[in-house]
């Protein structure tokens, strides 16, 4: 009828302002629904892993099995561009795709409840799959990924039934909703929402103050370690080892700075007063199990070992040298009854096994030929820092890290490489994999513009257990200068080299090379880290004025 007014009460038109802000509002707080049903998982599943263990917390069991299935050529890549912070890439990677997956779940939860909260349910069951799946894994790791996903479906469905509409309630004066259908129950909804998000934070503040008295407790036992005086100390490092020039790597690497390339996403906090190694498998015929103070009163002996990761490309920087201290791994074997390939024994492959499940398969010849092959307890004068294998770790000189250096080591296993495979090997790397001969330009640094005149053309060169015998450098394809050398501090370490370069202006390309003490000349033909490690000349491109 015409004058009529319409009842405030009476539906709005189809496609009304109060309407269409109706239906954006709900579904920004769904989406912020979705986010907090993902809070509420991680945080639940965060204090039940203080109780499983760290390691079975959803993002880092997912994160795991990433780096499990992660090509080699990728995860080159990676620690290429982002070195150790790698792990901190892929955890925020991880973080910023659940938060888009919880936004994602929270809008269809608007609109299909039920089905919202059972994708919340096969998300979880993916971080189960994933954390029970885990080489170190077992049924008790799928616990925090289920409990955290039941927790989220419960608070998911909960909070976006807030936002149902409620038939016949009429919005306030000045509410953006007026004109709508009908209102939801705002305050309802904050308070619940408030609630869950306070929760959620609470039970991930108790389940890291849990892990944190955990780990105090690691951190305890590694205060209260005092390495013993070794019974073979390492010759003192000679004067001239270190020529002292400005950026060129010290011939000592600091802990702080010495590099780190594992796949652990959170670095094993293991207590030394329980730690515990087993040595057995074929041709053992004296299993041993061996606890740290066992070892402490074991013959002790100090070595320079050079390590080099066989990630490290030409000129690349995994690389350290450092005073290591540990008992020698081949009389351990000896005890349990091992012999070598050489005198008859049946097993030709080590499987070292790490508590956060890593294989790392070394051959039985190269531990029990005569070099210092460790089970290391101490690095630079210190227990071993967490991050490099606290409280024990295996090392064997002159063997890529990959197939040598096994950090957090728990289990010994003799056994063939026909028989296994270790985790590296299964995905593309070599079984076995010596050190290359190597040499890298530390100074100048690439793109520097040094003055004409007599620059010092500086670096490093490595060959473990062979040595270094000549170092090579040469301009812009020229003639090869030998370099003056640093005095050589063993077979296992690097070795610094300069040459005196007497620079003309110009845009120019050095290039360096090294030779060994068995006669072998590095490579200049170019070749990536995969399978067995880089080769090729590293080159510097300076500009002087």
């Amino acid at each position: 009828m015409h004058g009529v007014r319409p009842h405030q009460n009476d539906p709005p038109p189809r496609g009304s302002t109060g309407s269409r802000r109706s239906r954006w509002t709900r579904a920004a707080l769904a989406a912020l629904s979705g986010l907090i049903a993902g809070f509420c998982a991680l945080g639940v599943a965060e204090l039940i892993a203080a109780a499983v263990r760290p390691e079975a917390g959803p993002v880092t069991a997912v994160g795991g099995a990433v780096i499990d299935r992660t090509p080699p050529a990728l995860k080159d890549f990676a620690v290429r561009n982002f070195g150790t912070a790698d792990k901190l890439v892929l955890q925020l990677g991880i973080l910023t795709l659940l938060a888009l997956f919880a936004l994602a779940v929270g809008v269809l939860a608007l609109r299909h409840r039920r089905t919202g909260s059972a994708a919340v349910l096969v998300f979880g069951a993916v971080g189960a799959v994933a954390a029970a799946g885990r080489p170190e894994g077992g049924p008790g790791d799928a616990l925090p990924s289920v409990v955290g996903a039941v927790v989220a479906a419960g608070v998911l469905y909960l909070l976006v039934g807030r936002l149902a509409p409620v038939p016949g309630r009429s919005p306030a004066a000045g509410d953006p909703d007026k004109g709508a259908r009908g209102t939801f129950d705002r305050r309802g909804f904050v308070i619940a929402a408030t609630a869950a998000a306070a929760a959620s934070a609470g039970a991930g503040l108790v389940g890291r103050r849990l892990t944190a008295s955990v780990q105090a407790g690691a951190a305890a036992s590694r205060r209260e370690v005092v390495l013993p005086v070794p019974d073979s100390a390492a010759p003192a490092v000679p004067r001239g080892a270190d020529l002292g020039i400005r950026g060129v790597s010290s011939f000592i690497t600091p802990n702080k700075s010495f590099y780190r390339v594992d796949t652990a996403l959170v670095v094993p906090q293991i207590d030394a007063g329980g730690w515990r190694l087993r040595i057995h498998g074929r041709g053992v015929s004296r299993p041993l199990t061996v606890g740290f103070h066992d070892l402490l009163e074991r013959e002790i002996v100090e070595r320079d070992i050079t390590l080099a990761c066989v990630s490290n490309e030409v000129g690349g920087p995994y690389i350290g040298n450092a005073r290591w201290i540990g008992v020698r791994l081949a009389d351990l074997l000896r005890e349990a009854g091992v012999k070598p390939p050489s005198q008859g024994g049946p097993a030709d492959q080590i499987v070292a096994r790490s508590v956060d499940g890593m294989t790392i398969g070394t051959p039985v010849e190269d531990v029990m030929d005569g070099r210092d092959a460790l089970l290391a307890l101490g690095m630079n004068g210190e227990p071993l820092p967490f991050a490099h294998g606290f409280p024990v770790r295996m090392l064997v000189p002159g063997l890529y890290g990959y197939v040598s250096a096994c950090k957090w080591i728990q289990d010994i296993e003799l056994t063939t490489f026909d028989d296994y495979d270790a985790y590296w090997v299964k995905r593309s790397w070599s079984r076995r994999a010596p050190v290359k001969t190597q040499s890298r330009i530390d100074t100048p640094r690439p793109f520097a513009s040094p003055g004409p005149g007599t620059v010092p053309v500086a670096g490093v060169a490595w060959a473990q257990h062979r040595g270094i015998a000549r170092v090579e450098v040469r301009v812009d394809g020229g003639a090869w200068h030998t370099a003056r050398l640093g005095a050589q501090d063993g077979l296992d370490t690097w070795r610094q080299w300069v040459w005196e370069w007497p620079a003309t202006s110009g845009h120019h390309t050095l290039e360096v090379r090294a030779t060994d003490r068995t006669g072998v000349t590095q490579t200049g033909e170019r070749a990536g880290t995969v399978p067995d490690g880089a080769t090729g000349w590293h080159s510097v491109v300076v500009d002087v004025p």
